[in-house]
């Protein structure tokens, strides 16, 4: 018998100690070294969960527990996706008895008095099966581990190509390039001071990047303009919300469907007067509430080519003045909580890379 079967743990359970004696003797000859036995049924479910055995064998006759009540009791190990086998030890041979016993889950039969050999070929069969079962539940797992790295592999670069893509947008009207971090950076300590989960504050981190990632469709004259908008110039502005939307759309990443419903909100305002769909409150997804307060909070806190920088003071009393109008009173309350200069120069690199942990997790 080869070695991965020596080394497999069994377990005899007989009310009749010559009965286990001699399969002792049986499978020591046959080099099982891991043998454990008892002549007691109400120990077997203990002994069971102590030694996670690869073999029962299993009295059908005994005192309670009796053989079929323990096979009830065990029905989650002989049902799980790597079964443990068991071999019916029985000088019952009626067809009732075997049925029941198979129905509820065991293997095959042993007839006292026992034949060495039918002992040494069945018990080596069902290690066999049970080794087999084992190693294609391995070899399940390292092609599920395989698939779920190749798959963050490919949202990592799907989400990268997208983030440079925003970046590339974003260098045309902020000359650092740095403002879709900082708003991934204060959108996610609001999300965290609103009560949102590690794994969803993770998301939005990422997730709010991409927020103004429609810009790349922008005509320089509109994204550069030093002075105000014409009611023209306004509504083609406008437009990045929705071709950022329709670029992250369709997709079956949920980080991305965050993204797409960021891009598309994050312009909307609490009394419903903001654009593009008008919606009030409510209405407007958490993450495109969080946002808005993130985007606006760093456009007046940053050089735009429209405006100079607008004091830190000047601009966190802007957005607190605006809850209840512009911004959720609920996120306004939540950026109230926060370090404000902190929130100019954040850690954003550490943010990202966090933030990629959360999710693959």
């Amino acid at each position: 018998m080869n070695d991965p079967l020596r080394r497999a743990r069994l377990l005899v359970v007989d009310d009749e100690p010559a009965n286990v004696a001699l399969l002792n003797a049986l499978l020591a000859r046959w080099g099982f070294g891991d043998v454990t036995s008892t002549s007691d049924s109400g120990q077997v479910l203990e002994f069971c969960d102590e030694l996670d055995p690869d073999l029962l064998f299993l009295d059908l006759h005994m005192p309670s527990p009796s053989g079929l009540d323990l096979l009830d009791a065990l029905r989650e190990r002989l049902h799980a996706a790597v079964p443990l086998p068991v071999i019916m030890l029985t000088a019952d041979v009626t067809s009732d008895s075997k049925r029941a016993a198979l129905n509820l889950g065991a293997r095959d039969f042993l007839t006292k008095p026992f034949d060495p050999e039918e002992v040494r070929l069945r018990a080596r069969n069902l290690l066999e099966m049970r080794f087999l079962h084992r190693e294609q539940e391995r070899h399940a797992t390292r092609l599920e581990e395989g698939v779920r790295q190749r798959t963050r592999h490919l949202e990592q670069a799907r989400l990268e190509v997208l983030q440079r893509l925003a970046l590339a947008a974003e260098y045309r009207d902020d000359d650092t390039g740095e403002h879709t971090l900082r708003v991934a950076h204060t959108s996610a300590r609001l999300a965290a001071a609103v009560g949102m989960s590690s794994p969803e504050v993770g998301e939005i981190a990422l997730a709010a990047a991409l927020h103004d990632i429609g810009k790349i469709a922008l005509p320089d004259s509109i994204l550069l303009k030093p002075g105000a908008l014409t009611p023209e110039e306004y509504e083609e502005m406008q437009s990045h919300v929705r071709v950022g939307a329709d670029i992250l759309a369709g997709s079956s990443s949920g980080l991305l469907q965050m993204a797409e419903r960021i891009a598309s909100t994050h312009h909307e305002r609490w009394d419903g007067t903001g654009y593009l769909q008008g919606l009030r409150g409510d209405e407007i997804p958490l993450v495109g509430r969080i946002v808005a307060v993130a985007d606006v909070f760093d456009a007046l806190t940053h050089r735009r080519p429209y405006k100079q920088p607008w004091p830190l003071e000047r601009a966190v009393d802007e957005v607190l003045s605006s809850a209840g109008t512009h911004f959720d009173p609920d996120v306004v309350a939540a950026f109230a909580s926060l370090d404000h200069g902190e929130l100019l120069q954040p850690r954003q690199r550490d943010d990202v890379a966090v933030s990629r942990e959360l999710v693959a997790a």
